[in-house]
């Protein structure tokens, strides 16, 4: 397994955890890494991911409530949208990662970790949200 897509299912089993809890703080990141980050490369990537997903949340969720047609971001299973949120941020904000890459990897959380389903719906708002980027960008 490579070490984002590593990375990234780290990040997503820390964020699901925060989510369902109800935690404000992401305290217990530096253990979680510490017991399951493997190398320090994967590490770092998922540290950056938890902590930019998470301090992001009302922004990532706006943008993706913005284009969820006829879904409410609380009543989505938590696993997919915590992907959402994990791949819009690398959509949004990390420009090393090609926008192809955020999505196909954000899908194949999906359905991996949530349903077969979830794969089709995960690309539909994450392809949703890569063109209102591209059209913002495009307008500057």
């Amino acid at each position: 397994m490579k070490k984002r897509t590593r990375s990234r299912e780290l990040a997503l089993q820390f964020l699901y955890q925060v989510d369902l809890l109800k935690d404000k703080t992401i305290d217990g990141l530096t253990e979680f890494l510490r017991e399951e980050g493997g190398d320090a490369e994967t590490a770092r990537y998922a540290r950056v991911l938890v902590e930019g997903t998470f301090d992001s949340i009302p922004e990532l969720d706006e943008e993706i409530q913005l284009v969820a047609q006829n879904w409410q971001i609380d009543r989505m299973a938590v696993i997919d949208r915590n992907v959402l949120r994990m791949a819009a941020f690398e959509l949004l904000h990390c420009d090393e990662i090609p926008p192809k890459v955020a999505i196909n990897e954000g899908i194949e959380l999906g359905k991996r970790f949530s349903t077969q389903n979830s794969g089709a719906f995960i690309n539909g708002i994450l392809d949703k949200i890569k063109n209102r980027q591209a059209a913002a960008l495009a307008a500057e």
